[in-house]
């Protein structure tokens, strides 16, 4: 029977090969059921070498009773770092957060399950796993069984080489699960919540679609100085959330350069948020190295499994989310997520230079464009104030960049300001003046280089006199810098994002 026969009929895909392939080299993920993950052993003054993953099997299929179980277990294993890890959220969560019936099934039920799925990975995961590496284009497919076996195995602190930024994997992000367990903030407890929702469904109830992840590099960067195509259309709202109300849409995620950012640790914005309530999103920092300036990650078909409410300090699990989203011709989710990395600014006008505006303005159609692909056949870009927080990015800048990016990438922009009335009034504004007036990518470049050179070059303050908006309606003979409202153009109907073939599976 073939994999597309298993999907059809609603069940997971055979791994493929049979038979674990053991490869442990500098272009494949090192698994932790490796014959080759060795730990030394001093035994009667003679060191001697032994599995590590038979020491994992071993550990972990004792009996959970208390929250210390587990610390010691993954400490067993994990001796190098023992004296610096700190299990304070886990105990908190155990202890304190969980009701003793709670407490007792995740000792008792789930945690043993989340062993036994762990544990399997030589079983599901039999093809070796290609790091997707800087300056590379490549794919990787996995069914969410695998996905979930990978999770598994980060929780418990399995894989080898990964618990320091001084290894071999310096320019990949954390993957093991050490930092979630760590301190005392209010932050991890609600993060374990999430991830533990996303553990008890999958043991309970193992999905069986597929998830693929493409690392997609810039070839070209367009001229964007010639550039003569016209702006495309513009929903904007302070309403609604890109998860929640860009279905249908490419959705853009805003990344750290390590996919996920502080998702393990402890950040808790946008990427972090969207990777908590679709934990399949955490299994690309396993084989993901940092993203280059010219590069971008694609997730297609990752499946929700939390609600949330709040923001930052104020997130909080809400509860299981059952998605309803239908599934493509590889029984993928039909969500598709981009991973796209902004510049951080120390200083307000440095994101105006011309060199820092294109570096935003290629990484941005860098995650828009699809070479190939026909413009009508392409969904809206579901987007927000990328870069902008703690990053420094100018929220009017980075929208009318992603204007300018979606534009050339021939695809509408849905622009979400999360709750900020006057952002979305500018934005509408804005749009509606250049495209009233017919402006193009290239004039609209223009007027930002321009913008540069005679307003921020000699301002000798922290910030222009001029803002950038102001100054492109003077420029442009508006005799107002707020033209009247009108009703916001809305993107096309939006439609699934057509499927793409798996380059590889696992």
């Amino acid at each position: 029977m073939s994999q597309t026969d298993l999907l059809q009929r609603g069940k997971a895909p055979v791994p493929y090969p049979s038979t674990f392939m053991d490869v442990w080299d500098d272009v494949h993920v090192k698994m932790p059921c490796s014959k080759t993950n060795l730990f030394p052993v001093v035994n009667e003054e003679t060191r001697v070498l032994q599995s590590r993953w038979g020491l994992i099997q071993e550990t972990l299929r004792r009996r959970f009773t208390s929250s210390q179980d587990l610390k010691k277990s993954i400490l067993k294993y994990n001796a190098a770092p023992a004296k610096k890890w700190d299990f304070t959220a886990w105990h908190s969560y155990c202890t304190q957060v969980l009701e003793p019936d709670a407490a007792q099934h995740l000792l008792g039920s789930l945690l043993p399950d989340m062993v036994q799925l762990a544990l399997r990975a030589s079983e599901l995961c039999t093809k070796p796993i290609p790091l997707l590496k800087e300056g590379e284009e490549h794919s990787v497919t996995m069914s969410q069984e695998q996905v979930a076996c990978l999770l598994a195995n980060a929780f418990f602190c399995t894989f080898p080489r990964r618990n320091s930024r001084k290894s071999e994997y310096s320019n990949y992000p954390d993957i093991n699960f050490y930092r979630l367990f760590e301190g005392a903030s209010p932050r991890k407890i609600e993060k374990l919540k999430t991830l533990m929702c996303y553990f008890q469904s999958v043991t309970e109830n193992m999905p069986t679609g597929l998830v693929t992840f493409t690392r997609k590099l810039l070839d070209s960067p367009p001229d964007w100085n010639r550039s003569d195509s016209p702006l495309t259309r513009l929903h904007v709202t302070c309403e609604g959330t890109i998860e929640e109300d860009g279905y249908g849409m490419l959705q853009v995620d805003f990344a750290n350069k390590f996919v996920g950012g502080g998702v393990t640790s402890s950040g808790l914005v946008q990427e972090e948020i969207r990777f908590l309530i679709n934990p399949e999103l955490i299994a690309s920092r396993l084989f993901t190295e940092a993203l280059g300036h010219d590069e971008c990650l694609i997730i297609t078909g990752s499946e929700q499994f939390s609600t949330y409410s709040g923001y930052a300090q104020s997130y909080r699990w809400s509860g299981a989310h059952q998605d309803s989203l239908p599934r493509d011709a590889w029984h993928r989710r039909c969500t598709e997520i981009v991973a796209i990395d902004a510049l951080q600014f120390r200083s307000f006008l440095d994101q105006f230079h011309p060199s820092k505006m294109n570096r935003e303005l290629n990484k941005a159609f860098c995650g828009f464009a699809r070479p190939g692909e026909k413009s009508e056949c392409l969904s809206a870009v579901a987007t927000g104030n990328w870069g902008c927080g703690v990053f420094g990015g100018d929220t009017r800048l980075k929208a009318l960049l992603q204007m300018l990016a979606a534009a050339e990438a021939g695809r509408d922009l849905a622009y979400f300001t999360f709750r900020d009335v006057r952002l979305m009034t500018d934005v509408h504004n804005m749009h509606t003046f250049l495209t009233e007036r017919r402006s193009c990518v290239g004039e609209v470049y223009g007027l930002l280089l321009l913008y540069y050179r005679s307003e921020c070059t000699p301002c000798r303050g922290p910030r222009p006199d001029l803002s950038l908006y102001a100054f492109i309606y003077q420029r442009l003979g508006s005799s107002s810098a707020s033209p009247s409202p009108s009703p916001s153009p809305s993107p096309s109907s939006p439609s699934p994002p057509p499927p793409r073939s798996p380059d590889s599976s696992h």
